[in-house]
């Protein structure tokens, strides 16, 4: 570099195939832009003269401003001859590694530094965000939201300054702007496990306030919140649902009382003995150990809903005997005629559970917050037990300090409290354990494993587990129905293999710890099983059907080597001429041909030994068949909801001909033909 910068007129240069930046970000390349608009070229390029070519350059160092400024040219911002600051290099050979030492050693800005950049340029210049938003090509949005970072604790803000954490990270304590909430937040996670976890900064941070869209602020109401004298935080990465309501006693406060009335209106409406408001959404466990649920008996049939039960039963048998005919494939007004008549006839078998006016006398019910912040009563009642139920004799009942009733208590020695305290007790009892139990992922492992495979083993209710965590076994889609295939023959053995030398401790917790004192396989393989009885069977292109296609490719399941059809299970089941469109899809059509005057029983069978192998063929004709599965056994595939198309095993754009002729006799079983 022999000379000063010079001044040339854009149109004169071009970038240099020797720069060594070949990607870019677009919207970097527009804030660059936006900036060189508002401020010019504020440093200078570096160029190599073009030989035979006066007053020209090649840029091998700032291409992305000289993009900027040619695209501004087009745009008429800029003038065609705008004058561009160039250093020209004397030797041409230094040409590259000045382009790689100029992009090989920057190094980029700190995000705190940039904060209070802009910040700074605001309170020195007097500018407002709108003005630096247009200077540096971002939104108004993005500078507000850097000023906010900018007013961080300063606990936090060194943090981000030091590359201690992520602007994310930052963001996520910004999220407030009570910065000594901040900085308590900040030291709490110090160097904890979560300290990276945005959402948990969040929640920690949320913790001592109510988001707009939580339930009990939408019960409660803005309005009425405000007018009590509460608090809202907002700031720029808030809308008008997640803002914060600080001050959450208010809160709490306004949602008993809108709850109390409602429990007290829906007692009077009803007639339940008692209604219990809870300021939650769902009813806890705590709630409702001592109690007894209520069960009421479905409602009789009108005689006008007998009559049609057995009308839909008899039409459901015509359609299913149609069905089963030889050459009779049903159409999609008998599928969805089939639909409609089971649907309807659940609505009449599936009738809710009518209580007497005795009952409900007696009945305890509760009332909780709706997801929309409506209150609601809990679909389940209650019975509280009668006082002789209760196993020691000398307990008494006493009256509480505060005027509640009380629990029973084991001896006068003992002071009475009311169930509103012993709940209390209970909660901040379950709260000790549940931090615990979140902080050891291993002891979360075995004690979610055991409650599920506890409650799935018994052939009673489980209401002595104080767990909401089941692994319910799904109502089965055809009642009565075994597929004796080999994947049903495994699971027989995976459950024998099982080790049950755990279950018949006679105490809950006898149970537990015999379970965890099981070797690390057989723990596991009980989580297996936990898990996989829950999977519910769905039809190829129902809902969630999609999801199970795509666990079964991600396990990389060979149907064909686990499930092969048979006459019981699949050819039976469908029509003669689809049997004939398989054996043309695997054997052309002189295979077709020659079988297509055999009966439908016999065809069933000789398909069932063609596609599991058991017959001499043509080597090519074998593998195909025994590669052969229904579209609807397949994994991995998208399907219609109506595509009953069947595929070749690795092939899964071959689909079985449609093929319809005359059944003839005399067609020998495959295995002569063979």
């Amino acid at each position: 570099m022999s000379q000063l910068p010079i001044l040339v007129p854009a149109s004169k240069l071009t970038k240099s195939p020797t720069n060594v930046r070949k990607s870019t970000d677009p919207a970097a390349d527009a804030q660059l832009e936006a900036n060189i608009a508002e401020k010019g070229i504020i440093q200078n390029l570096i160029g190599v003269p073009v030989a035979r070519k006066k007053g020209q350059y090649r840029i091998t160092a700032g291409g992305r401003r000289l993009d900027a400024v040619h695209r501004l040219i087009e745009k008429a911002v800029f003038d065609a001859d705008y004058l561009v600051p160039v250093l020209p290099l004397a030797d041409a050979k230094d040409a590259i590694e000045i382009s790689l030492a100029e992009n090989f050693f920057r190094l980029a800005m700190n995000p705190a530094e940039a904060c209070r950049a802009f910040q700074d340029v605001i309170e020195t210049e007097g500018k407002t965000p709108a003005d630096v938003a247009k200077r540096f090509g971002v939104t108004e949005k993005f500078v507000h939201g850097r000023l906010r970072l900018a007013g961080l604790a300063e606990p936090v803000f060194d943090a981000l300054a030091s590359n201690a954490i992520t602007l994310d990270i930052a963001m996520a304590y910004a999220s407030t702007s009570d910065t000594n909430r901040q900085a308590a937040v900040f030291s709490q996670m110090g160097e904890g496990y979560h300290r990276s976890n945005v959402s948990e900064i969040r929640r920690q941070l949320a913790s001592f306030s109510y988001r707009a869209n939580d339930p009990r602020a939408l019960l409660v109401g803005r309005d009425a919140y405000l007018a009590a004298g509460g608090r809202i935080d907002k700031d720029l990465f808030s809308d008008a649902d997640s803002e914060s309501w600080l001050d959450t006693q208010i809160v709490d406060a306004l949602a008993e009382e809108a709850l109390a009335a409602a429990a007290e209106a829906v007692r009077e409406r009803d007639g339940f003995q008692e209604v219990r408001a809870v300021a939650a959404t769902h009813v806890p466990y705590t709630e409702t150990y001592a109690l007894r649920p209520l069960r009421g008996d479905p409602a009789p049939l009108a005689p006008e809903q007998e009559a049609r039960q057995a009308e839909i039963k008899a039409e459901l048998e015509q359609i299913a005997a149609a069905h089963e005919e030889e050459d009779h494939t049903p159409s999609k007004d008998a599928e969805l005629r089939n639909e409609a008549l089971e649907a309807e006839l659940a609505s009449i078998t599936n009738r809710t559970a009518v209580l007497t006016d005795a009952q409900k006398a007696e009945a305890v019910a509760y009332i909780v917050i709706g997801p929309d912040g409506t209150p609601r009563v809990h679909e389940q009642l209650y019975v509280a037990p009668e006082p002789d139920t209760v196993e020691n004799r000398d307990e008494r009942v006493d009256q509480a300090p505060d005027g509640d009733e009380a629990i029973v208590v084991a001896s006068e020695a003992k002071p009475a409290i009311s169930q509103r305290l012993a709940d209390e007790l209970a909660v901040m009892k379950t709260e000790l354990i549940a931090i615990h139990v979140a902080s050891d992922p291993a002891f979360a492992l075995d004690l979610g494993t055991f409650i599920m495979i506890e409650a799935a083993s018994r052939a009673t209710d489980c209401d002595d587990i104080p767990s909401e965590l089941r692994a319910t076994h799904p109502t089965a889609r055809v009642q009565g129905f075994e597929s004796g295939t080999p994947a049903a023959a495994e699971w027989v053995k995976l459950d024998t293999a099982l080790d049950r030398s755990w279950i018949n401790h006679e105490t809950l917790e006898e149970r537990y710890d015999a379970f965890c004192a099981l070797d690390d396989a057989a723990r596991a393989a009980w989580l297996g099983w936990a898990i996989a009885r829950t999977i519910e069977a769905v039809p190829s292109g129902k809902t969630g059907g999609d999801f199970l296609d795509h666990l079964g490719a991600k396990l990389a399941i060979d149907v064909a080597t686990w499930w092969r059809p048979t006459a019981r299970t699949y050819f039976d089941r469908i029509t003669k001429p689809a049997i004939l469109g398989l054996f043309e899809e695997v054997g052309g059509v002189e295979l077709k041909q020659r079988y297509s005057a055999s009966k439908k029983h016999d065809l069933a069978s000789s398909a069932e030994r063609l596609f599991a192998g058991d017959i001499i063929v043509e080597a090519e004709v074998k593998d195909k068949a025994l590669r052969w599965v229904p579209g609807a056994m397949r994994f991995g595939i998208n399907r219609d909801a109506h595509d009953t198309s069947d595929t070749v095993a690795d092939e899964p754009t071959a689909n079985a001909a449609a093929v319809v002729i005359a059944p003839e006799d005399g067609a020998p079983p495959l295995a002569d033909a063979a």
